[in-house]
């Protein structure tokens, strides 16, 4: 069997692709491609005009194939001759069932039918194509494989509930309100300053003197002289003829009309009694932090992790660091570290310093990572953290929970959604969630059809203080939950697993297992 793998983002657009909806797929096939190089040969594409011809050269050999694509339903094209699977990592309790735009792909149940069978990353995906496509459509539930991936750095790093100091270091800029010199002072616009009364004398000397009719004749002078001698011009590009019948317009008569004889002037004679265009006042130009640097920083004492993309919605980050620094304002040695995985600073710099503007003063530290890690940097990252948070509405894998997880960091996290599978109070400070209505993210109507899940932001700040409470005191409690988290993930997503799993849909003989991929990050 031959697997053709495609993903709209590649290996040479994705540090221009963080942040975009489709991105997560990227490090999704990464994982994936071992495990499909197990069970057949397998062929990476980088669009979609190559799969017909390398399906059509491969049936000529006598060879069977099939293409998985790693992008949305709604965009997989329909008119491939090729059998065609889809990886689907969706969130939400229900699919889309309906069709808008005059778009019949938007309607993912035709796009099913027409597929057959379909691969996705979590149970409740899973559960919310059978609702709507019935309990015994063909559903691959295969999560990411990558247990593999975190041996050495489970081998190299014990995972500690306190740290004595850890260095962090990016190739981007971090932002510490430990030396932003927050103050909620700065929310507020200075107060106009009020004029003494020597300067208001002065502001009313500056005024020009009134027009007298003196004055109106020298300045109808000047311009209807510099009117008549534009006239008498040869050149290419003689002033404008109304140029100086317009000055003289503005500076010598316009006062003597009303407004109402102004609007019918201008109306009649456009050219010299129009409106002059209004000044720009936009303000200067916003100045951000370099970005193009290597840059370093400590960290110690109980540490939070985070992995997100401040602009997706489902995220949550408001929650996740109001709760963190309410809960820990009197408390020095709490860090949380959030690395975000946008390209676009300015696209949230404003936003997130403008909350913790709202927040200071806090003695708790927030440390704010843009820009990128490599695999060294990412592994100072995994293990400096005594604990991982996600705070999300909804999730479709959540791959950096995962990796923590895997390296053996308890966690803060809803059990909800795609997390539902691998998070209990074993391995996480489980927080509280309530279903809420919330739209397709994909429909341009903007119709509530779909539910996801609103954490409570009390159980948040709770799961805070305990986590903190067990890391100070229970020394014991702390390394059973790091290893329980260790366990879970070998449990769920260990390379053999899945990789019978995989065989057994397919109806593929497993082959030796290739090596696991290099690890990534995304927000899946």
């Amino acid at each position: 069997m031959n697997f053709i793998l495609y993903s709209d983002v590649n290996d040479r657009s994705i540090c221009q692709s963080l942040g975009r909806p489709e991105y997560s797929y990227y490090f999704v096939l990464k994982a994936y491609r071992p495990l499909f190089e197990s069970l057949g040969r397998v062929h990476v594409v980088a669009s979609i005009a190559e799969v017909d011809p390398l399906y059509q050269q491969l049936l000529a050999s006598g060879e069977n194939s099939l293409f998985v694509s790693f992008t949305p339903l709604q965009k997989t094209p329909r008119d491939i001759a090729c059998p065609t699977i889809c990886v689907v990592a969706w969130e939400f309790d229900s699919i889309p069932d309906e069709q808008w735009d005059n778009d019949p792909r938007q309607d993912w149940t035709q796009v099913l039918a027409g597929q057959g069978r379909v691969i996705t990353l979590s149970s409740h995906t899973a559960h919310a194509i059978r609702r709507a496509m019935g309990e015994d459509f063909p559903v691959l539930v295969l999560p990411t494989p990558l247990w593999e991936s975190f041996a050495t750095l489970r081998n190299e790093y014990i995972s500690r509930p306190i740290n004595p100091g850890s260095v962090l270091e990016i190739k981007g800029c971090i932002l510490d309100t430990r030396v932003l010199g927050l103050s909620a002072d700065a929310l507020i616009a200075p107060p106009a300053p009020t004029l003494t009364a020597e300067q208001l004398a002065e502001i009313e000397a500056s005024r020009p003197p009134p027009l007298t009719l003196k004055r109106r004749f020298v300045i109808a002078k000047h311009y209807l002289r510099m009117w008549a001698l534009d006239l008498g011009k040869t050149q290419a590009e003689p002033v404008s003829r109304t140029h100086f019948l317009k000055q003289w317009y503005q500076e010598g008569v316009c006062d003597l009309f009303s407004e109402a004889a102004q609007s019918r002037l201008a109306k009649l004679l456009p050219s010299i009694a129009g409106r002059p265009p209004v000044e720009s006042h936009a303000p200067p130009a916003r100045i951000y932090p370099d970005i193009t640097a290597r840059v370093e920083t400590q960290v110690d004492g109980v540490v939070y992790a985070s992995v997100f993309n401040p602009k997706d919605g489902r995220k949550n980050w408001h929650q996740l660091i109001t709760a963190f620094c309410w809960a820990f304002r009197d408390t020095a040695d709490a860090t949380l570290v959030l690395k975000i995985t946008h390209n676009d600073l300015s696209s949230y710099y404003d936003d997130m310093m403008t909350v913790l503007a709202q927040l200071s003063p806090f003695a708790c530290r927030v440390v704010v990572m843009h820009g990128y890690l490599d695999d060294p940097q990412y592994a100072r990252l995994y293990a400096a953290a005594s604990f991982y948070v996600n705070a999300s509405r909804c999730e479709g894998l959540c791959l950096p929970l995962m990796e923590f997880m895997a390296c053996g960091k308890p966690v803060i996290a809803p059990a909800h959604t795609a997390m539902q599978d691998y998070i209990d109070e074993q391995v996480a400070f489980v927080v509280a969630a309530s279903e809420e209505l919330t739209i397709w993210p994909q429909d341009t109507r903007i119709l509530y059809r779909t539910l996801r899940h609103r954490p409570d932001w009390g159980s948040l700040k709770m799961a805070y203080l305990d986590s903190y409470a067990m890391a100070k005191e229970r020394t014991q409690d702390y390394q059973r939950m790091s290893q329980a988290s260790i366990e879970r993930m070998h449990e769920y997503c260990a390379f053999p697993l899945l990789q019978q799993r995989a065989a057994d849909f397919f109806e593929q003989p497993v082959q030796v297992p290739q090596a696991t991929t290099a690890r990534d990050n995304a927000s899946c």
